[in-house]
C-alpha cells in the first residue's frame, strides 16, 4: 500500500502554516513537524519537494484547508500545478480535546489530522461560471444591505430634529414628504437632500443589478432551473439563481432535510441522557442561502391558503404540469403549517424559520426531480 501524508494548511492572507502528518495504525501518528512561510502557493510546493527528498517519491500528498478568507482561490492554484487539495467545512471538523489552546501551528495539526482520518465534510467547490455569478449576487445583496443603512441614516435625521412620519415609510407619500419638508436651517435642507439623492442613486443602481441578474438567468445554463423553482411561492430569480451556483449538485445531498442541515436550518441540541435539549436553528452552514431562504419564507406567510396570487401564475407560465402540481402542492403544505404553527401559539419568526426550513425541503425536490412525488 502506498503511503500518504497528510499536510494541514491554516492559511491566512499574510502567511501559511503547514503541518505534515502520516498515521499510524496502533501506534502515535508520525508528524513531520510545522513551518510557516508567506502566503504563496509556491512556498506550498516548496514545502511538498522538501517532504519529497526526505521521504522519497514513492508517497502521495494531500493538502487541506479550512475554508476561509481566500476562498477557493488557493485550491485551484494547487490543482493546476497537479497537488491534490480539499477545502474543509469548519463546522465539521474534528473538535480539539481539553482547555483550548489556538495557535497557527496547533491549527495546521488539527487540520492534517482531520484529513488522516476522514473527520470533516470536504466544500464544494463550484465551477468558474457559478463562482462568479456567486459574488455577483452578494455583491448585490451588500449593495442592499447598503441602502438599508441609509434608510436608517435618513430615518435617524429626522427624528432627531423633531420630524415623524406616522404612516407606512419609503412609499411614495413618505418621499414626498421628505422632499417637500419645510426647514428652518438651510443646511439640514442641504443635508436632507444629499441624503435623498444618495437614496436615488442606490435605488437605481440596485435596478440595473436586478436587471443584469434576469439576464444571467437566462443564460442556457441556469435557464430551466430558474423556472422550476419560481413556481414555488416567495422564490424569485435572484433566490433561484443564488441556490443554483452556490449549491452546484444538489444530489450531493441524500434527502432534503439533509440540504436543510447544510443551510443550517436545523434545530440546534444539547441532550444528555434522558433529557432532551432542542434550541433554535443551528446556523452551521451556508449564510447567504439561508438568508434568502427566510425572506422568501416571508413572502409564504402571507395571504389566505390556496390563493394563487397573479405574480406567482405568471412566473409558472410555461412550465411542465408536473412540475407546477408539485410547486402548488407545496405552496399550499407550507401556509398551512405556518398557520398551524401561529394558532399553536408559536412565535412568529420561529414560524417562519419552521417554513424556510421546510421551503428549502421543495427546492432539492425540485432540482433532484422528485416532482413525480406527491407532497406528504
Amino acid at each position: 500500500m502506498k503511503r500518504i501524508v497528510y499536510i494541514g494548511m491554516d492559511v491566512h492572507s499574510t502567511n501559511f502554516t503547514f503541518c505534515s502528518l502520516e498515521p499510524k495504525l496502533g501506534g502515535e501518528d508520525k508528524v513531520f513537524g510545522c513551518t510557516q512561510s508567506e502566503a504563496d502557493v509556491r512556498n506550498v510546493l516548496k514545502y511538498i519537494e522538501v517532504l519529497k527528498k526526505e521521504l522519497g517519491d514513492d508517497v502521495e500528498y494531500l493538502c487541506g484547508y479550512e475554508a476561509g478568507c481566500l476562498g477557493f482561490s488557493l485550491y485551484q492554484q494547487l490543482k493546476k500545478q497537479g497537488v491534490e487539495c480539499v477545502i474543509l467545512a469548519p463546522s465539521t471538523m474534528m473538535a480539539s480535546k481539553g482547555k483550548r489552546i489556538k495557535t497557527d501551528a496547533r491549527d495546521a495539526k488539527r487540520i492534517a489530522q482531520c484529513l488522516a482520518y476522514g473527520t470533516y465534510s470536504s466544500v464544494h467547490v463550484p465551477s468558474s461560471d457559478d463562482d462568479a455569478i456567486k459574488e455577483f449576487i452578494r455583491m448585490r445583496d451588500d449593495h442592499k444591505i447598503a441602502l438599508k443603512k441609509l434608510k436608517q441614516q435618513i430615518n435617524a435625521l429626522c427624528l432627531r430634529n423633531g420630524r415623524h412620519f406616522t404612516r407606512t415609510k419609503w412609499t411614495l407619500a413618505h418621499l414626498r414628504w421628505l422632499r417637500e419638508m419645510d426647514w428652518q436651517e438651510a443646511v439640514l435642507k442641504e443635508t436632507l437632500q444629499e441624503y435623498l439623492m444618495t437614496f436615488e442613486q442606490m435605488t437605481n443602481k440596485l435596478e440595473a443589478l436586478d436587471r443584469r441578474i434576469e439576464e444571467l438567468a437566462q443564460g442556457e445554463k441556469y435557464k430551466e432551473d430558474v423556472k422550476k423553482l419560481v413556481c414555488l411561492l416567495g422564490v424569485k430569480t435572484r433566490t433561484a439563481l443564488a441556490s443554483i451556483v452556490e449549491v452546484g449538485d444538489f444530489r450531493r445531498f441524500e434527502k432534503g432535510s439533509t440540504y436543510a442541515a447544510y443551510l443550517g436550518m436545523t434545530p440546534g441540541e444539547s441532550s444528555s441522557g434522558d433529557t432532551v435539549r432542542r434550541g433554535g436553528i443551528s446556523k452551521a452552514g451556508n449564510a447567504h442561502l439561508r438568508t434568502l431562504y427566510i425572506e422568501a419564507a416571508q413572502g409564504v406567510c402571507k395571504g389566505r391558503i390556496g390563493h394563487k396570487p397573479k405574480e406567482l401564475k405568471a412566473r409558472q407560465s410555461g412550465s411542465s404540469q408536473e412540475v407546477i402540481a408539485y410547486a402548488d402542492q407545496a405552496n399550499e403544505r407550507l401556509r398551512r403549517k405556518y398557520y398551524r404553527l401561529l394558532h399553536r401559539e408559536k412565535k412568529r419568526n420561529v414560524a417562519v424559520a419552521a417554513i424556510a426550513r421546510e421551503l428549502a425541503c421543495f427546492i432539492w425536490g425540485l432540482m433532484t426531480n422528485h416532482t413525480e412525488r406527491r407532497v406528504a
